[in-house]
This record gives C-alpha cells, structure tokens and sequence, in this order.
C-alpha cells in the first residue's frame, strides 16, 4: 500500500566532511528520494550541500538554515538535522531569486520550475494527490506577497511551510540561506511540489483560544505593517488597554503582552494567528503580517503550550493521517522564545517525543493554507494507507 516514511539522523560536528559522513552513517533503511537539510546559521553550508550529496548523490535535497534544530529527542541549538524520505512519492522542487524585490515572480517561478519537473498542470495541483512545502528566506519579510505568486497556478492548492532562519537575535544581523540541490542561496524561495497516493496531511497547531473580544485596525502606515490606530485610538494605547497591562509591557517575547495575547484571523472555524510584534515610540504596533484597514481581527489567549503540543502530536495527527510515518516540522521561534520566557522549554521540546518520525526547525513565521501566520507549528505529515 502507498506509504512515504522518513529516517532521521542529527550531528553536531562541526567539519563539514565529519558532519555529513555521521549524518549519512546512521541512515539504516533504503536509498532515499529525497533528502531534507536543516542546520543551524553558523555552519559552512555550501561545504555541508556538497559532502552530503556527495554521499547521497540520487537524492533530491532542500534545506534551510536554521534557529534550532529539531527531530524526535527534542529542540537542539548549533546542530545538523537529516530528514531521508524514501517511499510512494514523487517531487519537484523549484527555487525562485530575487525575494526581495520581486516575491511575486520568485515564488511563481519556483512553483512552476517544480510543477515542470512532475509534468503536472495547474489545473491538477489541486488533487489530493499534491501538496507543496514552502521555504523563504524569511528576514526578506515578503511572506504575505510570496504567497500571490505560490497560490497564482491553483488557489486550491494546499501549502505549508515556515521561513529559514537564524540563531541571531539582532535584526542587522540576521540572514538566512535555503538549499535546492546543489545550489545554497539567500533572498530566495523554495517550493518543493509532492505527488503521492499515500496518505498526507497538511497541518497546524497552536495553543491559543479565542476570548470572543475583537478589536479593528482603523489606521494604518504605508508599509501596511505598522497599526496607527486601533479602535480609532493609537495602536498601543489601546492594545494596552485591552490586556490590561503597560504599553512597555507588550512587546512580543513578554509573558503579560502580546505573545500572551496576540491577534487571530478568524476563517469559518479555523483561527489564523496573526500576531503584533512590538509597541513603536510613536504609539504605532509593528506587526509580523501586513494590514488592511478595516479588518477585525480577535483577541486570542495562550492556553498550555506543552499540554496542547503533546496532544497535537499524540492525539490529532493520527486523526488526520493514516499510520503517520514521517513529518516535515516548522516550528515558529516565537512559540520558543514563549516558551523560554516561561521557563519551558525543556517540557516543549520532549513533547516531539510523541511526533511521528520527524525532522524540523524553528522557523520564521509559517505559511498554511495559503495563510502568512505565526506562533504556529505547522507540519506536513505523510502516512501509510
């Protein structure tokens, strides 16, 4: 019966050539299709692609840097990740330039260079039988804008995915690399394009629960990144009303502000965290998504991270996928930094324990459903039927 399975290896050598003949080493199952290769910032990762395809030359392989590293033993700094996927499938993956200037065309070129390698046309990407992975370079910030030229071909078609990333904490600092093959690039996209009659999921988890309380975006600056005003009143101010806390209290990473409290956009049932990032000394809220005047958006609460993340990976996953064999983890910084915060970190990262089969990392923002969100894990899991 159709099946994709995933075998995972870590290492934390540094040499390229000993990190990828340790990765390779503890590979035991079959020659894989593809490989997926997550390692952190600081590593040499032309050096790292090409010792690793050196070792698996028959394999397609995407990878990304990272702001940690994650398989089943839990969430890892300054390490390498391999992901092996083997099974009933099929992949393209495209890789588009030029994020910066031109998300639009990055991301359709992307989609199209893997669509062209499947033969698949548009008109089909919408089947069960495909589902996309999405990587970018996230510190380009065009997230929302990428995803017009992903969803341009099919908006049925159903993606998920999360930003490279970086350990760094500056934002003069950061930057972020993705691997297509054997090409390593900044200010770029990945659009990786599965064909498969196994079973597969594409899916999200969060522990935030909706308060009922709402608030609108009345005003907003140029960029459309930055909220003026809320409720007709300065962003901040009022958000700080909302919560009932400072306004120097709100900045993202806080426990009384906005990753405590942040905002959602509500889809039928379905509750897409789009969350403010951090109070301006104008009064203004920078958030992580773009905005629409007008837009209302709820408040949402944090639950228990660690408790809702188990059960995600105990509980709903098998609900979802048929004999789930192998997931494709991107686990948004924020709910690390959260975590950190509370002093939970160590709870969070044994709850991947309970995942299936499993490699990932932390990333910057997500995408799901053709959704730009945050403070999300999102997953792409493949079953066995």
């Amino acid at each position: 019966m159709p099946s994709v399975e995933l075998e995972s290896a870590r290492t934390t050598k540094v040499d390229p050539e000993e990190a990828a003949e340790h990765l390779v080493s503890q590979l035991r199952g079959v020659e894989p299709k593809m490989v997926v290769l997550y390692a952190s910032r600081d590593r040499d990762h032309v050096a790292l692609n090409k010792a690793v395809r050196r070792r698996l030359p028959n394999a397609r392989l995407l990878g990304a840097s990272t702001g940690g590293e994650i398989d089943r033993a839990g969430i890892h700094r300054g390490s390498v990740v391999l992901g092996a996927l083997s099974g009933d499938f099929e992949v393209g993956i495209g890789l588009g330039k030029e994020l910066g200037v031109a998300p639009v065309e990055a991301a359709d070129k992307a989609t199209g260079r893997a669509c062209e390698q499947l033969g698949v046309r548009n008109d089909d990407l919408a089947s069960k039988k495909h589902v996309a992975l999405v990587i970018d370079d996230a510190f380009q910030w065009k997230k929302d804008e990428l995803l017009l030229g992903l969803m341009s071909r099919n908006q049925g078609l159903m993606a998920v995915g999360g930003g490279a990333s970086d350990h760094e904490t500056d934002p003069a600092k950061q930057s972020a690399l993705i691997h297509v093959d054997g090409e390593v690039a900044t200010d770029s996209v990945a659009v990786a394009i599965f064909k498969t009659d196994a079973p597969w999921g594409a899916l999200r988890a969060h522990s935030y629960h909706p308060t009922g309380q709402t608030l609108r975006i009345t005003k907003v600056d140029s960029s459309a990144t930055r909220a003026l005003e809320i409720d007709g009143v300065p962003a901040a101010k009022r958000y700080a009303e909302l919560l009932g806390v400072e306004v120097e209290d709100l900045e993202f990473g806080k426990p009384k502000g906005f990753a405590r409290m942040p905002t959602a956009l509500r889809v039928g049932r379905e509750y897409f965290i789009r969350a403010p990032w951090k109070p301006l000394d104008d009064g203004s809220i920078l958030f992580a998504n773009l905005l629409e005047e007008g837009t209302e958006l709820e408040l949402v609460k944090m639950g228990d991270l660690v408790r809702d993340t188990k059960h995600f990976f105990e509980t709903e996953i098998a609900q979802r996928v048929a004999n789930p064999q192998a997931a494709l983890v991107f686990h948004c910084s924020g709910r690390y930094w959260y975590a950190q915060t509370t002093d939970s970190v160590g709870a969070l990262s044994q709850t991947f324990a309970n995942a299936p089969p499993c490699v990932g990392f932390n990333a910057h923002f997500e995408v799901y459903c053709g959704f730009h969100i945050n403070t999300t894990l999102t997953t792409l899991v493949f079953g066995r039927s």
